[in-house]
Order: C-alpha cells, then structure tokens, then sequence
C-alpha cells in the first residue's frame, strides 16, 4: 500500500484544471520521483468519484466507470511512495461517503486538499460552468439554496470551503487537511502548481509549464446568448453530447474567443459571497488545517471594478452574437462536408489503384463504403 495518499478534492474553479493537466502529460516524471497518478487516464477519477457519491449516471454506465475506483486502489495497494487522486467533484461528496473513501486508503496515510479561493469569483465561473452544461437558470437564481444531494455540483455544496471541509475533514487530524488558496491576481499562474506539487512532494520547478492552458471564460453577452440558446438542447442529455457539443463546440470553440466583457451577481449575492469568505477563513484557522499561502486571498475584495449583470444584455445583443454564431456553424459545416468528400476521394483513388495492382481489392472497397456511410453522421470540426 501507498505511505500517503493525497485526496485533491477541488473546489470546481480553483485551478483544477490546470493542475491535473500538468500532472497527466508528466505521469512517468511524477513516477520517477516516487508519486503515482493511478489510473489510465483522468476520466478514471471522475468516473471514481462517482462511484464515491453513488451518482445516479451510474448504474448505466460501462464497466471502465463502474470498476474505476477498485481499479485505483488496486494501484495504490500495489505502490509504494505516495499516491494522488484529484478531481474536483469529490468536493460533492456526503460525510459518510468522504469518510468512506478515507477508510477504504487505509492503511495509507491519507490527505485531503482543497484548492480555494474568493467566493465572488468562484460564484461567477461555476454560474458560467453551469450554463456551459445546458443549464438555463438566470444568475440571479443561481444557487440560492444549498443542495443535500452528492450528485449536485453547481451549488454552494461544493462552492463554500467551510461546508465542503465540514464534510471531508472530520476523520482526518487538522495537519493532514491542506488548505491551497489560489494567490492574488497579481501573483503568477504558477505558483499555485508549485504549492500544490511541493505538497505532494514533487521538485516544482522540474516540470515543463509551457503547456497551453487557456483561458475558458465567456463575456456577459456570450454567456446570455448561451443560455437562451440551451432551452433549445434539451433533447442534449448525455453527458457526452452536453461535453462535445455545448461546452466545447458552443462554448470553448466559438462563444469563449470573442472575448466578452465579465460580469458580477447581483448586490446581495456580492453579499452573500463575502460572507461565506469570512467564514470559511475563519473555520480554516479556527480548525487549524495547514494553511499554503494566505487564508486573506479567501476574502472578496473589499472594492471591486464595476462590472455588467447579465440581467442587462439586451435583445439586439444577443441577437448579433447569435446572427454571428450561425455564419461561423455554416462554415463549419461546409468545411466539414469538404473534408468529408475529400477523404471519400482519396479513398476511391486508392481503391482504384489496389484494383489496378491486384485482381481483388475487395476490402478496400468494403471501407470506402464504409467511410461514405459514416461521413454522413460526422459532426463538424
């Protein structure tokens, strides 16, 4: 078994992205250093932590989801050195089922780490992460309530630091619950992987950070148009369409560039926000978990830039981004049709030149059929 194994928990926004990232594409240079990432790849842990908060998804789906999590710890009882599991959806997860997944470790050494940061800012992005996923909720009713349920995760149940630590740290000592506050704006994106990695025990600075790691936001106008647009997708369940087609394909390839103006809540979520950052530092402090950076970047601002509500988009904007939106898919989807029958061209020229070399070339012929049929179903580039 693994000495130690740090359970990366989230928050979803604080950079989890970024550090998982940065340790899937150096997994044989984390190993080389005695740190195992177990799994075959970053879907394992999401998948396991599913199968922790017993999400409902699960019971359909295939045996890589529903055997993710025995498939890590079957990993990590055959390591020696430490282990890191990271995804930010275990912040969801109920205290029995975090206590659970604790004593499942043992008899590892276990951590938990919690990125965090200012809730004004991590309220926003999830609000924006939300409509990426087909939500249509308007800001201004946007997590208004806490969620009971471990299955939620645009919420407050996993946004505030206080709650989600209430859950995860009861089992654990204060020293073995690390607090990773995202450093100031002003700071240099780096340093949070250089506090996370030398928690773990990693050599920071030996790792190549030239990675592209963009910045995924949506302006108040894009985001607008998004969400009318997602009370059209319904029919978009599956997690993978929702994946593909609304977050990438809408949002991260064609909404995300356009580089709108950001945005803020409404005065009394301002309010709210800031009193969840109060308190959350204050219990990090009170509980005396080991604190890297300062319990001060969990604060809002006390003065912030004046900032559009989405409340105040108008039609006539929305309207250009949408009008825009439609000429940039219709180029795609010819761009798409021109690939496709260029292939199919390539495709017959080789068949015509395997006939040409020997008297049967029927299975060439075979995938040319192939091809044609599924290029009908291609989605665009």
């Amino acid at each position: 078994m693994a000495d130690k194994v740090f359970i990366h928990i989230g928050l979803p926004k604080t950079a989890t992205t970024y550090l998982q990232t940065i340790m899937w594409g150096a997994r044989e240079q984390m190993r080389a250093e005695g740190v195992l990432l177990p799994g075959a790849e970053r879907r394992d842990h999401l998948w396991a932590s599913r199968v922790i908060r017993k999400e409902g998804e699960l019971g359909n789906a295939h045996d890589r989801a529903r055997t993710s999590w025995d498939r890590l710890r079957s990993e990590i009882a055959n390591w020696r050195g430490t282990a890191v599991i990271s995804h930010e959806f275990f912040a969801a997860a109920s205290a029995e089922q975090a206590a659970g997944m604790i004593e499942q470790l043992a008899p590892a050494e276990v951590h938990v780490v919690a990125t965090a940061r200012e809730p004004l800012g991590l309220f926003a992005a999830s609000w924006q992460e939300a409509i990426k996923n087909r939500e249509t909720v308007r800001i201004e009713d946007y997590s208004r309530e806490v969620s009971d349920s471990p299955s939620a995760i645009w919420n407050w149940r996993t946004l505030d630091l206080r709650l989600v630590l209430q859950r995860w740290s009861p089992t654990l000592p204060p020293q073995q619950v690390h607090v990773l506050p995202l450093p100031g704006k002003d700071a240099p994106r780096e340093e949070i992987w250089h506090r996370f990695a030398g928690l773990i025990g990693l050599d920071s600075h030996a790792y190549d950070l030239s990675g592209n790691f963009p910045n995924e936001s949506l302006g108040v106008v894009e985001a607008e148009t998004l969400r009318r647009i997602n009370a059209h997708m319904g029919d978009f369940k599956k997690s993978f369409e929702r994946g593909v087609y609304i977050r990438t394909y809408l949002a991260d390839e064609r909404l995300v560039p356009r580089r709108g103006a950001r945005y803020w809540p409404g005065p009394d979520q301002i309010e709210d926000c800031r009193a969840r950052g109060r308190a959350a530092a204050a219990y990090v402090e009170q509980q005396g978990f080991d604190v890297i950076g300062s319990t001060a970047d969990l604060l809002v601002p006390d003065t912030l830039p004046e900032r559009r509500h989405p409340s105040d988009v108008t039609d006539s904007e929305v309207a250009e981004v949408a009008v825009e939106l439609v000429a940039r898919i219709m180029h795609d989807v010819r761009d798409s049709r021109h690939e496709r029958r260029r292939l199919i061209e390539r495709l017959d020229r080789q068949d015509a030149e395997l006939r040409r070399l020997r008297p049967v070339a029927g299975p060439m012929r075979g995938l040319t059929r192939l091809v044609k049929r599924l290029g009908s179903t291609r989605r665009p580039a």
